[in-house]
C-alpha cells in the first residue's frame, strides 16, 4: 500500500476526495473558504477542485449565494446526488454476505445474542453469515450449515416470502419429520403458520428445531421487493421467554432488516 510519501501516491486525487469529504450532514452547504479550511488545502486549490467537481456534476453552486463568481469566498456549494455513484460502485461489487455481516455484528452487540442470515435452497435454509455469542445447539453452526426450512424461524420467513405455488411445492417437498414434540408436521397447519408469518412480517420458533432453542426472524428484500434472505436472533429458553423475544429482540431485528434492505436497494 502506498503512503503519502511514496512515488505512487497521487496527492491531487487525495485532495480532491478531501473536498468531497468536507461536506457532511452538519455541513451540507459550504463556501469556498470553508471548503479550503475543512479540507486542509489552500483557497486556490479548493477553487480548482470545486470547479472540476462542478464540471463533472458532483458539486453545484447554490443560486443567490455570494457574488456569483467562484473566486468569491462567500459563494456556497453543495454536493449533488451524483456522488452516490461513487458508493454504488462499491456496493454493487459486494456479495450478500459481505453486506449483511457488519449489520449482524452490530445487532449481536445490541442484543447480546447469536444472530444469523440464511437463504433458501429447495426445502432447506443455508447459513450465509453468522455472529455467534455462545453455543445454543447440539450441533455447531457455521457458514454453509443447512436445516430444514419448515422447522426454523428463518425458513418460515423465506417460505412465507414465496409465491403461493412455490411455497406449496416447498412444503410438499419437505420431509415434515417431528424433530421435537413441538414441531409442526401437518402440512395444513404449516401453511396456516406461513400465512400468519406473511401477514405479520416475522416468525418465531419455540423449540421446534431443537428442544430449548428459541429464535425470531425477519425477511430481507431485494430491489424488486422479493424476499431473498432472512435474518434471525436465536437464544435459549432458559434465558429468554417468547415474550422477551417480541419485546427486546424484535424491534432491533426489524430495524436491522430495514437497514440492510436500504443497502440492497442500491445494488
Amino acid at each position: 500500500m502506498s503512503t503519502p510519501d511514496s512515488g505512487d501516491f497521487v496527492q491531487s486525487l487525495a485532495r480532491g476526495l478531501s473536498v468531497i469529504r468536507a461536506f457532511d450532514a452538519d455541513h451540507a452547504e459550504l463556501t469556498l473558504s470553508e471548503v479550503a479550511r475543512r479540507a486542509g488545502i489552500t483557497r486556490a486549490a479548493a477553487r480548482r477542485f470545486l470547479l472540476t467537481l462542478e464540471t463533472l456534476g458532483y458539486v453545484r453552486g447554490l443560486p443567490g449565494s455570494g457574488n456569483g463568481g467562484i473566486t468569491g469566498g462567500n459563494r456556497a456549494f453543495s454536493l449533488t446526488p451524483r456522488v452516490l455513484e461513487l458508493g454504488f460502485s462499491y456496493l454493487s461489487s459486494l456479495s450478500l454476505p459481505e453486506i449483511v455481516q457488519p449489520h449482524l455484528e452490530a445487532l449481536s452487540r445490541e442484543v447480546g445474542e447469536s444472530v444469523s442470515a440464511a437463504v433458501l435452497d429447495g426445502a432447506d435454509i443455508v447459513y450465509i453469515a453468522r455472529v455467534p455469542t455462545r453455543r445454543i445447539m447440539s450441533v455447531r453452526i457455521t457458514i454453509g450449515t443447512r436445516f430444514p426450512a419448515y422447522a426454523t424461524s428463518m425458513g418460515r420467513v423465506l417460505l412465507a416470502g414465496l409465491p403461493d405455488a412455490a411455497a406449496d411445492a416447498a412444503v410438499a417437498a419437505s420431509d415434515l419429520a417431528s424433530l421435537t414434540d413441538r414441531t409442526i408436521t401437518d402440512p395444513g397447519a404449516l401453511r396456516g403458520e406461513l400465512d400468519r408469518v406473511r401477514a405479520q412480517g416475522w416468525a418465531v420458533i419455540d423449540g421446534e428445531l431443537e428442544p430449548g432453542l428459541r429464535s425470531i426472524a425477519a425477511p430481507l428484500h431485494g430491489r424488486d421487493g422479493s424476499v431473498i434472505a432472512a435474518l434471525n436472533v436465536s437464544t435459549s429458553a432458559t434465558r429468554d421467554t417468547v415474550e422477551r423475544l417480541l419485546e427486546a429482540y424484535l424491534p432491533p431485528l426489524l430495524r436491522t432488516a430495514a437497514a440492510i434492505d436500504a443497502e440492497l436497494r442500491l445494488i
